[in-house]
């Protein structure tokens, strides 16, 4: 078999899965408290209160438009704003489920004057189909039955770029679809991103849809193979060495016998029309092939285009070992492949590889055929040597380029990236050439809050989009003294009145080495005045019942004031208790496992609480080594449901979350951790220390990996391998599988054992 890499110039340092969660009160700006950042660097909370948001645009006129999953786009009139306008709710068309939802936007460079604003979500219909096909018209969170199964069958849908015209804050007529395409299988790999290019030009990016767990060439579905690949189409079994489907909806391309689809791809489209640009690369009368300016691409989630050129500068996350930055240097000078999935990283994708798929052998043999990424980083490695940033789960998550900061120099045109798994943000520096080098990459704010879209706003300063805290947080320069942070704990926040509360302020710190906090001033009532105290700790009596915003501002030795920290105190109210009563504390699953859940609240003032008081929200944690959140699917207003245990990667756990809301609006919650059932698979081969690759990665026979019961795996035998001086090809499994086939993880323990044949 040819092993023919991606080659590129080494780097020094090198290191790198994926997404989603939750909502806090509308509340001023004020600072965050998690990142940590270069000296005279500040982050502050720009908005709050939203629901899983997944993107922000700046407009000329100073507004402000976000995005959320569900498919709500929300527009705040300036920074100052605390109560955003529905600008449109495409909820019914938008299919929230795991990681789909509404992921992309752009506006117009000409906006207002053009006043359009461009989304990029998945679509709840197949191709050409009508929505909800899973979901429910006007529900938040959308759902995929078993069967088919989210992560077994998959639920098949599409994605979709569509135009909206604005009047004032608010859509004015019907959404102008411009793309619809992306057949998309399992619940991962969706769409990407949108932006304009210098050129006018609309990009475009978007995922292969294929599985997450298992090496897919389009052997899975109900029916088998959905979105119809080669050879056979719908319905057609599909096996190595002709299959087309699956990940290899990358390459299509490459593959005639079938229309072109968009998997895997950016594309350059007419922001009017939704036609590819007559100066685009690829000529013919295929459509979706002269859309295309990149592909091979896994899950370009998030790219962006350097200013003042039309580069498109794209994040693609990785499978089980590298995470990618791409260039598309000149999209109109011809249609570039970066690999995957026959390659990741620099060199050939191991599971892909040893399914011995013609598609992938034919580019293996192509030299120059595939693009090399422009950066790499490994899962197991850092980003910058000695950082506090956490290796292992990795998910590239944001793109954006430095333009008009008053950052300081070092900072010009640098490529700031951000990963949600890591939860942390980068800068590459500019080089001699003026473009990104990544020798020099510098951590540029560490233990930052899930960051799923980084955008340059207002004075230039970075912007980043908090998926599961519901914040949009600003990260701006102040010079050599670098403002404080004030923090306040409070206990208790709630209870019968009189109600006397201890504040205690001593967690506020300042960044700047050698200051510290010269003064504390406190609103304790509420009313907006300060000075009801001035220690670092005070004390409090609220009478009257109702709910108190209690605020303090804090004062570095060298003058510098916070902006407030608050906290809510509710008088004459305490929290409501939830109780999950069903499944029970200890409950194991395996994949498929139908799980019914109910529960009930009660509260001290409002007694027993109705259904219509109760939501659920079902998040998967995955982790490899630091872990992140996977957001499944949520209820609203009932005592009980159920849902069907997922595929996933271990090490993996359920969190189930009982959220009540009383009369007062407080809320109080309880979550349920949920464990899988795993067993061991050892895998064999004679001759011993043979290479097998194992989803996605290789090992040394004799190894074990740990899985989850009733989890679909991929296992394949490359040929042409020496041991011991000799070169053996594939000759059996001992389960009677072919060379490259997938297996279900059975209750207990198993071997597989691979049999080899001295080559000839």
């Amino acid at each position: 078999m040819v092993r023919r890499g991606r080659w590129l110039v080494s780097f020094s340092f090198i290191a790198a899965c994926a997404v989603l969660l939750g909502a806090t009160p509308l509340a001023p700006a004020r600072p965050a408290r998690a990142a940590t950042l270069p000296t005279g660097f500040q982050e502050t909370i720009a908005f709050s209160g939203l629901t899983e948001p997944t993107v922000v645009q700046f407009a000329a006129d100073g507004r402000v438009f976000v995005g959320e999953k569900s498919g709500l786009v929300k527009v705040f009139d300036n920074l100052s704003d605390t109560s955003p306008t529905v600008f449109a709710d495409l909820r019914t068309e938008v299919h929230n489920f795991w990681d789909r939802g509404l992921l992309g936007m752009a506006l117009d460079p000409s906006f207002p004057t053009r006043p359009y604003v461009y989304v990029l979500y998945a679509h709840d219909a197949a191709i050409g189909g009508t929505a909800p096909r899973w979901g429910t018209a006007g529900a938040t969170s959308d759902n995929c039955p078993t069967p088919p199964g989210a992560t077994d069958d998959g639920c098949v849908i599409s994605g979709r770029v569509s135009r909206l015209t604005a009047s004032g804050n608010v859509m004015t007529g019907s959404e102008q679809v411009l793309v619809e395409d992306w057949c998309q299988q399992y619940p991962s790999h969706s769409i990407g991103s949108l932006a304009f290019g210098a050129d006018g030009a609309l990009y475009v990016s978007g995922g292969d849809g294929a599985s997450f767990n298992f090496t897919d060439y389009g052997q899975d579905g109900s029916p088998l193979n959905p979105c119809g690949d080669p050879p056979g189409g719908a319905g057609a079994t599909l096996t190595p060495p002709t299959a087309e489907g699956g990940a290899l909806r990358s390459q299509d391309l490459r593959t005639s016998g079938d229309p072109t689809g968009l998997s895997g791809t950016v594309l350059r489209i007419d922001p009017d029309t939704g036609a590819p640009l007559p100066d685009n690369p690829i000529t013919g009368p295929d459509t979706n092939a002269r859309r295309i300016v990149a592909s091979g691409l896994r899950n370009p989630f998030r790219f962006t285009v350097r200013p003042g050129t039309s580069e498109a500068w794209v994040g693609d996350v990785g499978w089980n070992t590298w995470e990618e930055i791409d260039r598309v240097a000149s999209p109109t000078a011809g249609a570039v492949n970066f690999g995957w999935p026959c390659y990741e990283g620099d060199g050939p994708q191991s599971g892909y590889d040893g399914a011995n798929l013609n598609i992938c052998e034919n580019l293996y043999a192509q030299s120059g055929a595939v693009t090399a990424p422009y950066y790499t980083y490994n899962h197991s490695a850092k980003v910058v040597s000695g950082e506090s940033c956490p290796t292992g789960s990795s998910s590239i998550s944001g793109m954006a380029f430095e333009t008009t900061s008053n950052y300081p120099a070092a900072y010009d045109g640098a490529l700031f990236f951000a990963d949600y798994s890591r939860d942390c943000i980068w800068a590459m520096l500019k080089g001699t050439n003026g473009l990104p080098d990544p020798n020099q990459r510098v951590t540029f704010a560490a233990a930052a809050a899930n960051p799923v879209d980084l955008k340059t706003g207002p004075g230039g300063d970075l912007f980043y989009v908090d998926l599961t805290g519901g914040t949009i947080r600003r990260i701006s320069f102040q010079g050599a003294n670098t403002p404080p942070t004030a923090v306040i704990q409070a206990t208790p926040t709630s209870g019968a009145a009189p109600l006397t509360v201890s504040f205690d302020g001593r967690s506020s710190s300042d960044p700047d080495p050698g200051d510290g906090i010269a003064a504390y001033s406190w609103d304790l009532n509420g009313d907006g005045t300060y000075g009801d105290a001035t220690g670092s700790t005070a004390s409090h009596t609220y009478t009257d019942p109702g709910s108190y915003t209690a605020r303090l501002v804090v004062t570095d030795r060298n003058g510098a004031t916070s902006t407030p920290a608050t906290v809510t105190v509710t008088a004459n109210n305490t929290p409501p208790t939830p109780v999950i009563t069903s499944p029970a504390a200890g409950t194991t699953w395996k994949v498929g496992d139908q799980i019914a859940f109910s529960g009930s609240a009660t509260d001290a003032q409002d007694g027993a609480l109705p259904a219509s008081a109760l939501s659920w929200s079902l998040t998967l944690q995955h982790c490899p080594s630091n872990c992140h959140t996977h957001f499944l699917q949520s209820w609203t207003g009932t005592a009980g449901d159920s849902f069907f245990a997922p595929d996933h990667e271990y090490p993996s756990y359920l969190l189930l979350t009982l959220t009540a809301t009383d009369s007062g609006g407080l809320t109080g919650s309880t979550t349920l951790r949920l464990d899988p059932k795993t067993v061991v698979l050892t895998f064999t081969s004679d001759p011993s220390k043979a290479q097998l690759t194992f989803n996605g990665t290789n090992g040394t026979t004799t190894f074990t990996r740990t899985v989850i019961v009733g989890s679909r795996n991929s296992i394949s035998a490359p040929d042409g391998q020496r041991i011991r001086g000799k070169v053996w090809n594939f000759s059996s499994w001992s389960d009677g599988g072919l060379q490259g086939h997938d297996i279900i993880a059975p209750a207990s323990a198993a071997t597989y054992k691979a049999f080899f044949v001295r080559a000839p």
